[in-house]
């Protein structure tokens, strides 16, 4: 009698268990979810980009903090980084093609440069957003930074996955351009 009633409560709590699995399953696959990511990486990106294009000497001066480049290409290259950054989000923010994958790259190639920072034991701020950044002014470290460039990675890497499990891909830029002119048509 004893036995069916542990087996009894064993079944209730793996259904629990499979139940709350299921639950958080749906949670994740909910097409909200997926909208509320991209958007919120989207609107970190035209944040960034666009905080740095207002005052490109200072993102500059970040940048060759780091030593990385010859000063002669530090404004070139503040200018292409935040134009990027901008553009990106923007595609991510409407779902382009391609943008994903430069968000990417842009957030991958920040964890080098920060992690190249910390090994070098430079004491400069991230640059992250320019220079009313409250991080820099808060904690002007670039640990703290990297630490949110990998939790944004776990984001982008939720995006990938979702994108794969619910085979979705995202539209083509040209497509978009053709819905812009048929509108405009019937205009």
């Amino acid at each position: 009698m004893m036995r069916s009633t542990m087996n009894e409560a064993d079944g209730t709590f793996a259904s629990r268990k499979s139940e709350r699995f299921s639950a958080l399953k749906n949670f994740f696959s909910s097409i909200f979810i997926y909208r509320s990511f991209r958007i919120l990486l989207s609107a970190i990106f035209l944040w960034s980009g666009i905080s740095k294009l207002m005052d490109p000497n200072y993102f500059a001066f970040i940048i060759d903090g780091y030593g990385l480049l010859p000063n002669p290409l530090t404004m070139p290259a503040a200018i292409v980084f935040s134009i990027i950054e901008v553009l990106a989000g923007l595609g991510l923010l409407v779902d382009i093609r391609g943008s994903l994958a430069v968000v990417t790259g842009l957030l991958a190639s920040f964890m080098v440069i920060l992690s190249y920072g910390i090994w070098l034991g430079l004491d400069v701020d991230c640059g992250c957003f320019g220079p009313e950044d409250p991080e820099s002014e808060a904690f002007y470290g670039l640990r703290s930074a990297l630490f949110r460039d990998i939790v944004m990675m776990f984001g982008i890497f939720y995006l990938y996955f979702w994108r794969y499990r619910q085979n979705v891909v995202p539209k083509h830029l040209t497509n978009l351009f053709k819905k812009f002119k048929k509108n405009e048509e019937m205009l």
